[in-house]
């Protein structure tokens, strides 16, 4: 299968940014900000909605055109692992909402976000519900 490759620049593409997202795991240390590039990168174990097999695969997030970057929730210890719960467009913030009160917040000039998967995805028992 395909690896995901996605380019995103329109308000209406953070929605669906935000469905492939959902339930995504993410160590906080693999969460990034390259002030001069203006570059916020987030490397997550994507859950992959789009096959019959539950699977995840190992993706890059970003957001390009990033003039600030806040953190709210954010646990002391850099190991710990979250899970994204939505992608959303707040005034000129794109805001990553993570579990155990856990968010980013990103102010962009515009919309510029790019999701690829970069490596082969495996197989998982774990399976995300909604209840």
């Amino acid at each position: 299968m395909a690896k995901l490759a996605l380019l995103g620049q329109e308000a209406a593409d953070v929605e669906t940014f935000s469905a492939l997202l959902q339930d995504a795991t993410l160590r906080l240390a693999d969460v990034g900000y390259d002030r001069k590039a203006r570059r916020l990168a987030l490397l997550i174990n994507r859950y992959r909605r789009e096959t019959d097999t539950p699977s995840r695969s190992r993706c890059a997030f970003r957001i390009e055109t990033v003039s600030a970057v806040q953190r709210a929730g954010w646990p002391n210890d850099a190991e710990a692992v979250t899970a994204i719960l939505s992608l959303a467009l707040d005034g000129d913030w794109l805001v990553v909402t993570c579990a155990a009160g856990i968010a980013i917040r990103a102010r962009v000039e515009v919309i510029e976000l790019v999701l690829e998967d970069i490596g082969e995805p495996w197989a998982t028992t774990r399976v995300p519900s909604h209840h």
